[in-house]
């Protein structure tokens, strides 16, 4: 189905206008037609092949119900934006744009400027639009508008483009509608995005390289057993001298003909054992465990678990800023995790404020906050919780800080050996007999 946006004039002389999805021109006009409407202009949107837009969009009417309602529908200005040859070309094309967390990232902080400007959702999100460069996002974000002009909250139509917007993002942007600080959520949306874009890049900076060194010597062993090693054992022969290859080389060059010959073997066993953790992990038993594992794993579990407990936190202090008592800022905040544990800590604490005990007293017993930080909870529960959640959301910053710096001084080291242990390895199965057979060693023994 092609969207498109027309303009008509009805049989009385009124004006209407209206975005629809039909099948193609010709049939939307003889509908409109055939309903008392005479096209002014009908303009096709681009066309859109991807996930995103497959679906029928969230907010965008069909012509019928359209039609249904046609005394209803009101003349809308033409502000649309002129394509750029690069979406003039995706249009011929039958391509679009990726959206990229950049795209999100500059669209939350025009967003949050705007709102800082006292801007009403409706304008904000039209003003965004059209200055938005991304055609793709820019037709979700008129579908985001279209369902606010309708009554209806920004994160529900988010949630049906989960694909494009992060579901912590989405529930950052619900906790702000809910608790009627939209404008705060979409200051902690942007630090969130960039924060994480920010832990990716330093991350790819030690990963990628270390990976590619791994790869690349991984290759060269096995291409160095396969050629390399047969050569010399020739030339071992021929010479007729009585050296050999190192025991070790000859030991991994008949594991490498083993694996080639029965290779199927690995492969299937591989396949299974991928295929059962799979399946496992998607259970809720083993998703809790997971997810436990997630927060326990050496070098990244702590760091994983303090930005978990720091968006809570952050989504709890905006909600009772704003009037909402414990249970209810603690409900409306869950949503911002996804772990289980963390969700299952937190239904904890809910029935524990039900029956009149402490809703800090399931974190402490699991274990995975450090004792300051329940400390200073409790503290706060005995004098100003938000006062202290705010001295709380800092001091947990600086320790998410100290801990990506201890991540990024011990994830190379890992690496480094891991890589050093291969070039090793690599060294001694193939570059010392390449190296014998270079000074000519077995020469001697050959003529003795």
């Amino acid at each position: 189905m092609a969207t498109f946006n027309y303009k008509a004039i009805t049989d009385d002389g009124r004006i209407v206008s209206n975005k629809v999805e039909e099948g193609n021109r010709l049939t939307l006009i003889k509908k409109l037609k055939s309903n008392g409407l005479h096209p002014i202009s009908i303009v096709q949107k681009d066309a859109r092949r991807t996930k995103v837009l497959k679906k029928k969009r969230r907010n965008i009417s069909d012509i019928q119900n359209v039609l249904e309602n046609v005394n209803t529908t009101v003349i809308l200005n033409d502000n649309r934006r002129k394509l750029s040859v690069k979406d003039k070309i995706n249009k011929y094309l039958g391509t679009e744009e990726k959206i990229t967390p950049r795209d999100i990232s500059i669209f939350t902080q025009n967003f949050y400027l705007l709102k800082k400007a006292n801007f009403n959702n409706v304008h904000a999100l039209a003003t965004i639009i059209e200055s938005t460069e991304n055609l793709t996002l820019a037709e979700i974000l008129e579908d985001i508008l279209a369902g606010v002009e309708a009554g209806d909250y920004m994160y529900k139509t988010m949630e049906y483009y989960s694909n494009v917007f992060p579901y912590i993002y989405i529930n950052m942007i619900r906790v702000g509608e809910l608790s009627g600080s939209l404008e705060n959520a979409l200051l902690q949306a942007v630090d969130y995005l960039d924060s994480t874009a920010k832990i990716n890049k330093r991350l790819k900076g030690i990963l990628i390289p270390n990976i590619v060194q791994f790869i690349l010597l991984v290759v060269m062993l096995f291409v160095g057993t396969l050629y390399a090693l047969p050569q010399i054992q020739k030339v071992f022969v021929e010479v007729g001298t009585s050296s050999t290859l190192p025991a070790v080389t000859i030991w991994f060059q008949g594991v490498v003909n083993t694996f080639l010959k029965f290779w199927y073997i690995p492969f299937f066993i591989l396949v299974g054992v991928v295929a059962a953790i799979l399946i496992y992990i998607n259970t809720p038993k083993g998703k809790y465990k997971f997810h436990y594992f997630k927060y326990t794993m050496p070098i990244f579990g702590k760091l994983i678990f303090l930005l978990d407990f720091s968006r809570l936190i952050k989504a709890m202090l905006l909600n009772l800023k704003n009037g909402m008592r414990i249970q209810e800022a603690l409900d409306v905040s869950k949503n911002v995790v996804s772990n289980y544990v963390m969700l299952s800590i937190i239904e904890n604490s809910l029935k524990n404020i039900l029956i009149g005990q402490s809703w800090i007293e399931p974190f402490e017993r699991s274990g995975l906050p450090s004792s300051m930080i329940t400390e200073m909870l409790k503290i706060g529960m005995q004098t100003d919780l938000s006062e202290m959640m705010d001295k709380l959301v800092e001091y947990m910053n600086i320790d998410i800080d100290n801990t990506i710096e201890a991540i990024m001084k011990t994830l190379p080291q890992v690496l480094y050996t891991v890589v050093g242990v291969v070039l090793i390895f690599f060294v001694v199965v193939v570059v010392v007999p390449m190296v014998e057979v270079y000074m000519g060693n077995f020469l001697f023994d050959a003529y003795l």
